[in-house]
């Protein structure tokens, strides 16, 4: 006979593992499922330039409770970027320039009249249970109704661009969430969305979390299907094998669920969800650049330059590493060493790229796409549904999060709530 496992947890990014490890040590019987070679998810912590770099999920804050627990609990602590006082932006088809404040100058009336009501509209960001009109809006609609110039549009759209991908079709509510959050203070959201490092990186706390696990690790093991008989579940490989379990975790991003078949079927709205996916398709790119130049941030609205967000982070040998974040991974290639160094020398002109490192999260099968953002609608009405146990099949990750989405806090958010849903209910069976 077939071992019966007590839970089942597909998908090894931090998610799933803090799922795995949190009922593994109440001692129940759990096999972790991966379909990747190693652990982390869509955070990748790797070795570029004979240095460290995140090319995936990176950001952490002590604002964000779940995260934090785990890094005390760790011995890990934070660090920032260089600070940076020289500032460009791309606005009416100009690059401007200023320091930091003046930049803000332009930016604070403006981010007020975007997101001034988000105390308002979600005065308990962490319980959003009820639709809201908000919820039905995109970004770009709400930028519409303010009637702004082309460059105060631009100047706004390029504040955000190190979070959108396509203003229209990602919606307002989940940035409202988000503000509301950090109490009504945009540039607090923003700081814990794209500042604060791991030192030793994400696979640092990801190896900390799997050290304290028992979890059976399976990697290189896409998933197949789900199927819930009512009494156990069985999840099958894409090799034919079968795995049983009393509950099943799946931890997966939302844009690689619609390759997995589970039955019953969800609710259509969270069909819908699955079918729409998520629709960040955005990359991530470190440059190398030649000399210690001057650190600086800049931005361009998503759709009118291939980087969008770019910032220097650390001084390397000599040279300079800088992030830059492509609001459109297919709008320029991070090998091309030409048209990135093309791309940041609109900014700064005498710029040299000596080499650069990127991973491509939309080509990647077990993620198809970036950080999580909510459609309009979604929030309020698939996502709950989400949140959900589906019988004996439960959800977590980033992409369902309430308030988090889209954070790597987010995603150990939704991984305690399951966890500790599915260990009430193995002890209901066992009473």
């Amino acid at each position: 006979m077939k071992e019966l496992f007590d839970v089942a947890v597909i998908g090894a990014g931090l998610a799933g593992i803090l799922a795995a490890r949190d009922l593994s040590q109440k001692g129940h019987s759990v096999v972790l499922l991966e379909g990747r070679d190693r652990i982390g998810g869509r955070t990748y912590t790797t070795e570029a330039f004979g240095d460290q770099v995140e090319l995936g999920g990176t950001y952490v804050h002590w604002t964000h409770p779940t995260i934090w627990h785990e890094l005390q609990r760790h011995d890990i602590s934070i660090l920032p970027p260089l600070n940076s006082e020289k500032t460009y932006w791309l606005a009416d088809g100009s690059v401007h320039s200023g320091t930091a404040a003046e930049y803000f100058e332009t930016v604070n009336p403006l981010m007020m009249q975007l997101v001034g009501d988000a105390r308002e509209k979600f005065p308990a960001p962490f319980q959003v249970t009820n639709t809201t009109e908000s919820d039905e809006q995109s970004i770009q609609d709400r930028i519409q109704s303010m009637k702004l110039s082309t460059y105060e549009s631009d100047v706004l759209k390029g504040t955000m661009s190190g979070l959108v991908h396509s203003y229209s079709e990602q919606g307002i509510a989940q940035l409202l969430q988000g503000v509301s959050g950090t109490f009504g203070d945009y540039s607090g959201f923003f700081e814990t969305a794209s500042f604060w490092h791991l030192v030793g990186g994400t696979k640092r706390l990801a190896d900390a979390i799997m050290a304290e696990s028992s979890a059976t690790v399976r990697l290189s093991t896409p998933i197949q299907s789900i199927s819930d008989n009512g009494s156990h579940p069985t999840v099958t490989t894409r090799s034919g094998e079968k795995i049983n379990a009393r509950f099943v975790i799946t931890a997966l991003p939302i844009n690689t669920l619609g390759d997995v078949t589970i039955t019953p079927e969800l609710p259509e709205a969270a069909r819908i969800m699955i079918e729409e996916k998520n629709p960040v398709v955005a990359s991530k790119i470190y440059v190398r650049v030649k000399g210690e130049i001057e650190p600086f941030i800049a931005f361009a609205p998503a759709g009118k330059h291939p980087i969008n967000s770019a910032r220097v982070e650390k001084r390397h040998d000599g040279d300079t590493l800088i992030m830059c974040i492509c609001s459109d991974a297919a709008a320029i290639k991070a090998d091309d060493h030409d048209a990135v160094e093309a791309a940041l020398r609109a900014f700064v002109p005498d710029i040299k790229v000596v080499d650069t490192a990127s991973y491509d999260w939309a080509a990647d099968e077990f993620s198809q796409g970036g950080w999580g953002w909510y459609r309009p609608g979604m929030l309020t009405e698939a996502a709950p549904l989400m949140r959900q146990p589906h019988g004996r099949i439960y959800f977590a990750g980033s992409d369902i999060a309430s308030l988090g989405a889209g954070f790597i806090e987010g995603a150990m958010q939704t991984a305690v709530v399951a966890a500790r849903e599915v260990a009430a209910a193995l002890a209901k069976e066992k009473d």
